[in-house]
């Protein structure tokens, strides 16, 4: 029998030292095995690299997010028919969207045939368009609702309500990195956050470690862009006898702990901030590209986020993600003509400059490049509202009824086009594909099975795709 005075002071009493004096240590049998495995991962690199289900070429991602949600008719997916019905009601009439449109409105934009398959594109996009046999065009996708806010988090976590992983944490959770010294995720986005902010590069229950990495790429010195990249103190000896001493007591403290996972994504952090000095400085400096490159790519705060996403991939980092900037600027309720070739023009370039490099370095085997906002456009004219546009009437609404997102690289059939829209582009009628479509094929060209990458938490297993989602088979190389 154990000694009463052992009793005597139960705040000295740990968790485990509870269930091996209760119910006759029985307890602590079902401990043991968690134990050796988490005393395992404490001491493991969660971002080392990792076989996905299936071998793939496909090993890292660049996700260029038009955010504010641009019009698939004024950019991959002409629809002649409204030019027939030009300051007319439509004769299917309008479907329900965020606000009220009233007639027709054709594309300001001419559109004209790509490469050997013929890819109709925007004049917008003609640098992008140079690759069209490259490009899977995906004109059938559709979302739940038509307001920013939930269509991001669906587009980027799969979930429009709930905290949900987003993909890139997915991605590095399932995949690892393969650069240390570099995060796994990185998030850029010019003059600050989009609309839902840091939520969509969000870890949520998935260990801190895989949350996306913030960058605002308005700054072109390294300093700015990246925050204490350099001690002014000490040297990077220095620092890594500080970080030896300081790893040290961290696990003692973590052990006492039950291995907390976000005290271990914590101490990661710490070692990956002083890695980053080693190699972040160079991998964000685009000057050290030779002149013709930077010409390519073009100027602007665009082109250089652009151009910083191919040498991030070049270095191993697996999840890029651009954002266009603070807010949601493609979201054009009014002049959609002026707003939408503005912003084309400061991105058309360097895409089609990144494609080209890719493909000749031979890294588009390689690496999946995705194109898309969170929703579309309606076909049909905005109509003056009080507080809610300029009442121009020259901009579109919100429409999540259908849209377009384009793929290119590793696994992609380039040169095509999936699904359709309505003879005027307001919804997916042949092969819709849901957001959770997309991401399970997504995943499948990473090389998982959606169903299959799953993570418990709360007594379930969850997956970027929930309940739902089906690999589009057919855009599969």
């Amino acid at each position: 029998m154990q000694n009463s005075s052992e009793f005597s002071n139960p705040s000295q009493i740990n968790r485990r030292e509870m269930l091996r004096r209760s119910g006759a240590g029985f307890g602590m049998l079902g401990l043991a095995g968690l134990s050796v495995a988490s005393d395992d991962v404490a001491y493991t690199n969660p971002l080392a690299p990792k076989p996905p289900h299936f071998p793939v070429k496909a090993k890292r991602i660049i996700h260029l997010f038009m955010n504010g949600g641009p019009s698939h008719i004024d950019t991959f997916d002409p629809k002649p028919q409204l030019e027939k019905y030009a300051g007319q009601e439509l004769p299917t009439g309008n479907l329900k969207t965020e606000r009220k449109t009233g007639a027709a409105f054709p594309s300001p934009f001419k559109f004209k045939n790509y490469g050997e398959s013929g890819l109709p594109v925007s004049e917008i996009f003609r640098h992008t368009a140079k690759h069209a046999d490259d490009l899977c065009v995906v004109r059938s996708m559709h979302a739940d609702v038509p307001n920013h806010e939930p269509s991001l988090l669906l587009m980027n976590c799969g979930e429009s309500r709930q905290v949900r992983p987003s993909l890139g944490s997915w991605m590095t959770y399932g995949l690892g990195t393969e650069n240390q010294n570099l995060p796994g995720f990185i998030a850029m986005c010019p003059g600050g956050y989009p609309i839902t902010e840091t939520q969509n590069w969000q870890s949520a229950f998935l260990p801190g470690i895989y949350q996306g990495t913030y960058i605002n790429t308005k700054h072109a010195e390294i300093e700015k862009l990246i925050e204490n990249i350099r001690n002014p103190s000490e040297n990077l000896p220095q620092q890594r006898q500080q970080l030896n001493a300081l790893q040290t007591l961290n696990r003692i403290h973590l052990q006492q702990r039950e291995q907390d996972p976000a005290l271990e994504a914590r101490i990661q952090s710490f070692e990956l901030a002083y890695r980053m000095q080693q190699e972040a400085s160079e991998a964000f400096d685009v000057s050290r590209e030779p002149q013709h490159i930077l010409d390519a790519y073009g100027k602007g705060t665009q082109a250089r986020q652009v151009l910083i996403a191919r040498r991030l991939v070049e270095r191993g980092v697996r999840f890029v993600q651009l954002w266009h900037g603070a807010g949601q600027p493609w979201d054009n309720h009014d002049d959609i003509e002026v707003n939408h070739r503005r912003l084309a023009g400061e991105v058309d370039q360097a895409i089609g400059a990144l494609l080209t490099d890719l493909k000749q370095s031979g890294l588009l085997d390689e690496t999946l490049v995705i194109w898309g906002g969170e929703f579309g456009r309606t076909p049909t004219v905005e109509l003056p509202q009080k507080g809610a546009n300029q009442g121009k009437i020259n901009g579109r609404d919100h429409n999540h009824w259908g849209f377009t997102v384009w793929m290119a690289g590793a696994g992609v059939k380039g040169g095509m086009t999936y699904g359709k829209t309505d003879e005027f582009g307001f919804k997916a009628v042949e092969n819709p594909v849901h957001v959770h479509d997309l991401h399970a094929t997504i995943l499948r060209l990473m090389g998982f099975d959606h169903e299959r990458l799953t993570y418990r938490y709360a007594g379930r297993d969850y997956r970027l795709t929930d309940v739902h989602g089906r690999v589009i088979s057919e855009v599969l190389a």
